[in-house]
């Protein structure tokens, strides 16, 4: 009985992990053909991808733009088949199905703006927070990120974050040249750059961190009044400076955005002559930062 519990249990587990990861896949195929239809797509731009080839045969050819991209995947479809596996391919199916149901669906409702401008703004934040979501979910609408999965797996040498970049970059051009205007390029380079900004903060998060390095000679004084009144921890790497051959001790402390001049201005203030570096950290784990 207490097997059989187990069983149903875990069921349950399983059941309610693939109905949540089936909703976002919906949520964010939604998300990405809101963005397209009501901004992207009326105003002649491209967020790269198979989306973009879609738009030029939408206006020139009068081609169904959500057939298209589905038709447009199936060669990538069955080469995922073979390469990746039946899981994530299914996955894959159900938002490329999905996004273009949806395109199919918003396409019928009055675009929300005509200004080029507005529209790739808003465009390139609503398409990113889409993306993010299908990429949480650990599928695929098809096109360019469907090609990085494959080329994963032939083991392509190029980076696979260069390759996308290529791709948008070519199809971004395709459109400038069919539809015979700078300004469509111009205007899709910035709804494909907040479209990545957008993916990184939905990923990271909005709190940025800073990696502070210290280099003085009171730098135990600093790290004290640091940890008092800024409550920052500090942890001291012994290092060697290789043109004056003395041993030195070199702060280093994770800070929030907000905390970042704080620090730096207890230590100018200890000791003026001290030599700070400042760079980004992607992420940080532990006590006061993220926990998984």
């Amino acid at each position: 009985m207490i097997l059989i519990n187990k069983l149903n249990r875990r069921k349950k587990i399983i059941f309610k992990k693939y109905f949540i990861n089936f909703l976002e896949i919906l949520i964010g195929s939604a998300i990405m053909a809101a963005a397209t239809s009501f901004f992207l797509l009326p105003n002649q731009l491209s967020s790269g991808g198979f989306s973009g080839i879609s738009t030029i045969l939408y206006y020139f050819l009068k081609f169904p733009m959500g057939l298209t991209i589905i038709v447009l995947n199936i060669p990538l479809y069955i080469v995922a088949f073979f390469k990746i596996g039946r899981k994530f391919i299914s996955k894959a199916i159900l938002g490329t199905v999905s996004f273009s149901v949806f395109i199919e669906i918003f396409d019928k409702f009055t675009p929300l703006t005509e200004d080029r401008f507005l529209a790739c703004i808003y465009g390139g934040i609503v398409m990113g927070l889409g993306t993010a979501i299908i990429l949480k979910s650990k599928s695929s609408t098809g096109g360019t990120d469907l090609i990085s999965y494959i080329a994963q797996e032939y083991n392509v040498k190029i980076r696979l974050g260069r390759l996308i970049v290529i791709i948008d970059t070519v199809i971004v051009v395709l459109n400038m040249i069919f539809f015979k205007e700078v300004e469509i390029g111009l205007y899709s380079a910035i709804t494909i750059y907040l479209m990545g900004q957008v993916i990184d903060i939905v990923f990271e998060g909005i709190t940025f961190t800073k990696l502070i390095f210290i280099i003085s000679s009171k730098n135990r004084k600093i790290a004290e009044e640091i940890g008092k009144q800024i409550k920052k921890g500090t942890t001291g790497l012994y290092g060697e400076g290789m043109y004056t051959k003395d041993n030195t001790l070199v702060l280093m402390c994770a800070a929030s955005k907000g905390d970042v001049i704080k620090v730096k201005e207890t230590a100018q203030r200890i000791d003026p002559q001290s030599f700070i570096i400042i760079s980004n950290a992607r992420e940080v784990f532990g006590k006061g930062f993220k926990r998984k």
